[in-house]
């Protein structure tokens, strides 16, 4: 076995290194809010390019506010293996969605910097900005505008409940860099992240090789019905926005069954107006968010979600605007790529399965325009987007190693 095949990360920096992130945006539950953009996200933003240079990482902002920090191989013309995830979390979110990607990554740089190891082609470390969409809508949207799937333009447009515009807030925090989103080149990409699903603890497996992700259609539904006194209006004269909306938020769940057991159906937002104890709504406004592996199933459902909302509002007697906002397809990932995190698996002695994601991630839109696979851990109970959300230390590292490997893999092929 080389020198370099030994090296292993140092787990309690690792764990630390989580630990003091989490105390930037502390949620009040014990778990974290550092919302995109926000004055937390901000912060957590410096602390983290302040631990970059510490080690001579070199570090770029796009002007989609993605930071990537790189160290120096002997090849610089080579485009760099680059592996990383998000420091946002949701309003109640958890200490190791997204954030446990971003800093194994560095946890993995730190460790070449400790060995004095030098790779063929320089290693980065990659923060995407508002990967969760709670805060501007769609998710993911940074990485979009890597992949080209969305305009730059469109993407600093997008605002927040408060009509704060994407854009803005980047300028406002400082991260509104120099650089053209997309025009760095990535020779191969590799997230690392908590599975936020059961199946790892439940088999009681190590690590998952991640072979692709589910597609998912978003959906913004307003209802518009009529204000009227909620005691003197018949109930067969009424035009009731939110009984319109709870026969659709039912529908989404019964949908979801009819496709059982790999979909799913989520309405997770909603606003109701006047939101009076003794006034007919008026107007609601909610979101349905549909995933599935298999591309012809989920526009199936898809179908079904656009037929089914308008029967339900002509039933109703309410206006209904259906807007999709955003649609991504099932994804696979890169056989090079899925081959290396499977090497380093086995190599490492760890218990593995193959999987796909449930959920969406950056890795998930990069993969158009870069080969990328992904590397899961188990999480408690397979909770995640949850204050409570939980990983153990020592599969953090075991991940950790996985990427680690699997980085020397990718950035020293042909190299010596």
């Amino acid at each position: 076995m080389s020198e370099v095949a030994k090296i292993r990360v140092d787990g309690q920096r690792l764990w630390g290194s989580i630990m003091a992130m989490a105390e930037i945006g502390p949620g009040q539950h014990g778990g974290s809010c550092r919302l995109a953009l926000t004055d937390a996200d901000r912060d957590g933003r410096d602390l983290f390019i302040r631990w970059c240079e510490d080690i001579g990482c070199v570090v770029s902002i796009d002007d989609m506010g993605n930071i990537f920090a790189r160290r120096a191989g002997r090849n610089n013309e080579l485009a760099p293996i680059v592996a990383g995830s998000h420091l946002d979390t949701q309003p109640h979110g958890g200490k190791f969605d997204g954030i446990y990607g971003v800093l194994a990554a560095l946890e993995a740089l730190r460790t070449l910097h400790a060995h004095d190891v030098t790779t063929e082609a320089p290693v980065e470390v990659v923060v995407w900005t508002n990967e969760e969409g709670s805060r501007f809508a769609p998710a993911m949207i940074s990485s979009g505008v890597y992949a080209g799937l969305f305009e730059k333009s469109y993407a600093w447009s997008v605002s927040d409940s408060d009509g704060n515009s994407l854009g803005d807030e980047l300028k406002r925090i400082g991260y509104m860099g120099a650089m053209s989103c997309g025009s760095n080149p990535i020779g191969a990409l590799l997230e690392a992240h908590i599975e936020q699903g059961p199946i790892l603890e439940a088999e009681n497996q190590q690590i998952g090789v991640v072979i692709g992700g589910q597609g998912q259609h978003w959906y913004d539904v307003r209802l518009k019905g009529q204000d009227s006194h909620a005691g003197s209006t018949p109930m067969p004269g009424r035009h009731d926005a939110l009984v319109a909306a709870a026969e659709m938020i039912s529908m989404v769940q019964a949908l979801a069954l009819e496709f059982a057991p790999q979909a799913v159906g989520t309405v997770g937002q909603m606003s109701v107006m006047p939101n009076s104890r003794n006034t007919i709504p008026g107007e609601v406004f909610f979101t349905i968010d549909i995933r599935n592996p298999d591309d012809k199933v989920l526009e199936e459902m898809a179908a079904q979600i656009e037929g089914r909302v308008v029967a339900i509002a002509e039933r109703h007697g309410v206006e209904c605007e259906l807007d999709e906002i955003w649609d991504k397809a099932p994804v696979k990932f890169d056989s090079d790529c899925i081959a290396a995190v499977a090497e380093a698996t086995r190599s490492l002695g760890y218990t593995h399965r193959q999987m796909v994601s449930g959920a969406g991630h950056d890795a998930c839109q990069v993969c158009l325009v870069a080969p990328t696979s992904m590397i899961f851990v188990p999480c408690a109970g397979g909770l995640s987007h949850n204050e409570q959300e939980s990983a153990e230390a020592d599969d953090l590292e075991a991940g950790c190693n996985v990427l680690l490997h699997a980085m020397l893999k990718l950035a020293n092929r042909g190299g010596t």
